[in-house]
């Protein structure tokens, strides 16, 4: 497959090829899914942690008697009905983790590579490299290839000064190569690559 060749100005400067084993996999909607949702699972703490009415303090002695008063019957002031009271099916700590085994993360990821290509998506540049870590350079980048919903820009190798300059704008997420998961290319628009970064891909996934 091949493809046009982009420098920052968003003017054509050449073309080069995308191996199909890595650019041209099959859509997979399914496996994409799955994959989202286990990356989703693995980002949550799973610190949350509330009190039943058995561990809130206090609340021994029965409020008042059983009949007699017109009140309704309780046992307990710290009862779930009650202000200060315990919760009811309270959250605890507990592990939401998913595993996916390697061969169906790669899947997964190359068929969302894939149809970011079909789709015209994805955009492959020379390089990016920035000589200030200045915000004004990188949204000047975006605003040539006019985009103004989120972006990913995939490097080779970490750049601090990209980084930096980046940080700032809301809809733009910089990666590299070796980072770069399924959720940054489902969630992004439109993808900004380099052809060291291709290469490292490609590497890694033949």
């Amino acid at each position: 497959m091949q493809v046009k060749v982009f420098n920052t100005k968003a003017q054509e400067v050449g073309k080069t090829e995308l191996n199909d084993a890595v650019f041209g996999v099959e859509y997979n909607e399914a496996l994409i899914h799955q994959a989202v949702v286990a990356y989703q699972a693995n980002q949550r703490q799973g610190t949350k942690c509330t009190l039943t009415r058995s561990e809130v303090r206090g609340g021994g002695i029965k409020p008042w008697r059983q009949k007699g008063t017109g009140r309704a019957r309780q046992g307990s002031i710290r009862a779930v009905q009650w202000i200060k009271g315990g919760i009811a099916f309270a959250p605890k700590p507990r592990d939401f983790s998913k595993k996916l085994n390697k061969k169906a993360r790669t899947g997964a990821f190359l068929s969302a590579l894939s149809k970011k290509v079909a789709d015209g998506e994805l955009v492959v540049v020379d390089k990016i490299e920035l000589e200030q870590p200045k915000t004004k350079l990188v949204a000047e980048i975006l605003k040539n290839f006019n985009y103004d919903k989120r972006t990913l820009f995939v490097v080779a190798d970490k750049d601090d000064n990209l980084l930096r300059a980046g940080r700032n704008i809301e809809k733009l997420t910089i990666s590299v190569a070796d980072l770069v998961n399924v959720y940054e290319v489902v969630v992004n628009a439109n993808i900004v690559m380099t052809k060291d970064a291709i290469k490292k891909i490609e590497e890694a996934n033949v």
